[in-house]
């Protein structure tokens, strides 16, 4: 016989989801129609006056070209963040899953960078990649590389992708893991009778298997991409160099706090949204059809 608990109380489902709605509505949903709102408007010069003028934002966003660009961009930096880290992180969780010694040691050591804020991974990696005083740097000058990322706007992006890549590979490797470990091991021992190897089982058992965490990993790394690196680009890069690595969310800042234009700040914020959006939509209306729940 189960027990279950009953309220009396009609009001108290309200009353313990409400702190939840009012941060959502507070902090989400207030700023996004304020962004609405403000890119309809065009303020002067010195603030004092602010008129309505439609989607005169929106049409003079639509024709610089360097905004083209940096939707371009924004697209490369999301989909090579992306698809690094899932692929390390796969791999590493892959590892994990076998009994090794010290495994636990292991995956503690591995989740711990997503601990670390965005500025100081950017911070980090600076160390790193410093064309002067990095680590790194010495050993491929060394080798014979040129590596002046202050300089070379490829190299720039490089270093943009590893640092904000490498952060997002422990929240990939929780994920990963836990999948690994729901799948049923008679599966695999199955697929091992039937003399499968063990590369064939992965691509034919296991990674069918992880579809679904592989597709919810997907959604959330674009969106990581497209928002969540504005603190490695502003600590590392600054946009530059010659606007190499200015992403659509960092340009939003550049030209509304550091530009002064509002207007087409909240603009630029609102086709963000849009793209996102839109984005997502796609991966879920097509994605998801090759997920295997």
């Amino acid at each position: 016989m189960q027990k279950s608990a009953i309220f009396q109380s009609k009001l108290l489902p309200f009353v313990l989801v409400a702190p939840q709605l009012a941060i959502v509505l507070i902090f989400f949903y207030w700023p996004a129609i304020q962004a609405v709102i403000q890119s309809f408007l065009l303020q002067d010069a010195f603030g004092l006056s602010t008129s309505f003028v439609w989607f005169e934002n929106y049409a003079d966003l639509l024709s610089q070209p360097d905004y083209f660009e940096a939707i371009l961009r924004t697209f490369g930096f999301s989909f090579a963040i992306a698809f690094s880290s899932l692929s390390v992180a796969l791999l590493l969780a892959v590892m994990a899953d076998k009994p090794l010694r010290g495994v636990t040691l292991y995956r503690t050591l591995l989740i711990w960078p997503y601990a670390v804020a965005p500025p100081v991974v950017g911070v980090l990696w600076i160390f790193m990649l410093h064309p002067s005083l990095g680590v790194i740097s010495r050993y491929l000058r060394a080798m014979g590389i040129d590596w002046n990322p202050l300089l070379d706007g490829d190299q720039a992006a490089l270093q943009i992708i590893l640092a904000a890549a490498w952060k997002q590979i422990s929240y990939n490797f929780l994920f990963f893991l836990a999948g690994l470990q729901s799948i049923p091991k008679s599966v695999l021992e199955a697929a091992a009778i039937d003399g499968a190897r063990p590369m064939r089982r992965f691509w034919t058992v296991t990674f069918p298997l992880l579809s679904p965490t592989i597709f919810f990993l997907l959604v959330i790394n674009i969106v990581y991409a497209f928002f969540e690196t504005f603190g490695i680009i502003d600590t590392m890069t600054r946009g530059g160099p010659g606007k190499s690595t200015e992403t659509l969310v960092y340009k939003v800042y550049t030209d509304g706090l550091l530009g002064g234009n509002l207007g087409s700040s909240a603009a630029q914020s609102v086709v963000l949204m849009v793209i996102v959006i839109v984005l997502t939509a796609i991966q879920f209306r097509f994605v998801e059809r090759k997920v295997t729940y």
